[in-house]
């Protein structure tokens, strides 16, 4: 077989790039074949990867690069993808779980329809840094675990929770009946976001890039809090807002 079919075989679930490949070794994902460009350049970045995949029996194979180019999803592999043999998505119970296991409260990002894959790859990326617990994304109309989120969150979809669920309404439901306050970002609450306490049980709702949470969402939130804006747009980015809302809570955990 030539190396160009085995390239053709590339499934669709891969991690692309040499930083989300690094932490998807690193998170000990279930990785079935590393593929690499001949005449990569090897750095210390590449070196670990390889020598993670070696240790973990991965099985590597080299390519020709245009024929790894012609197949990677995100056309920004850097020379190395890995493929995996599904996506992992948990259920809501495993990210509870996660944060009883550290003994924290738990702090989740509902995400109401986001679609662009940079916007969920920036909040993962967020979620992680800030030590949050997990994300819930919708099934249908949204961006999921693509090789293009993962870019964007530079890996750190590759070692957070990330729940899919049938309908964001009913599971904002489901989290106000487990215990925790669910609080939808929004342009015109009443609540600014410094004044919410984010040291209890908390699952913030972030709506989509242009509408925003949707009604039916919101009417389940059991709360809604507002980041003041002062110049002249009206809102910020989905991402930013969930940064500035998640480092909120941060703040407030680390001088409980």
């Amino acid at each position: 077989m030539s190396r160009y079919s085995r390239a053709r075989k590339i499934h669709d679930n891969t991690v692309e790039g040499r930083r989300a490949v690094l932490e998807a070794l690193r998170a000990e994902r279930h990785i079935q074949r590393l593929l690499i460009a001949d005449g990569i350049e090897v750095g210390s970045q590449m070196r670990e990867i390889i020598s993670l995949a070696e240790s973990s029996g991965i099985q590597v194979e080299h390519l020709q690069r245009r024929d790894l180019d012609r197949q990677s999803r995100t056309k920004k592999s850097q020379g190395v993808v890995a493929v995996l043999p599904d996506t992992r998505y948990v259920d809501i119970e495993d990210i509870i779980l996660e944060a009883d296991r550290r003994s924290q409260a738990p702090l989740i990002a509902v995400l109401d329809g986001i679609v662009d894959p940079h916007n969920l790859g920036a909040i993962a990326r967020t979620m992680d840094a800030a030590a949050g617990h997990g994300i819930i994304i919708p099934e249908r109309r949204a961006a999921g675990i693509t090789p293009g989120a993962i870019r964007a969150s530079a890996g750190a979809l590759m070692h957070l929770p990330v729940a899919r669920v049938v309908n964001i309404s009913r599971t904002i439901e489901y989290l106000n009946q487990l215990g925790l306050q669910t609080l939808a970002l929004t342009v015109d609450a009443d609540t600014d976001y410094t004044h919410a306490d984010l040291t209890i049980p908390t699952a913030l709702v972030v709506g989509s890039e242009e509408k925003g949470v949707s009604r039916l969402a919101m009417e389940r939130c059991s709360g809604t809090i507002s980041i003041p804006m002062h110049g002249q747009l009206a809102s910020l980015n989905a991402s930013v807002s969930a940064a500035i809302a998640l480092y909120e809570a941060v703040r407030q955990r680390s001088s409980v």
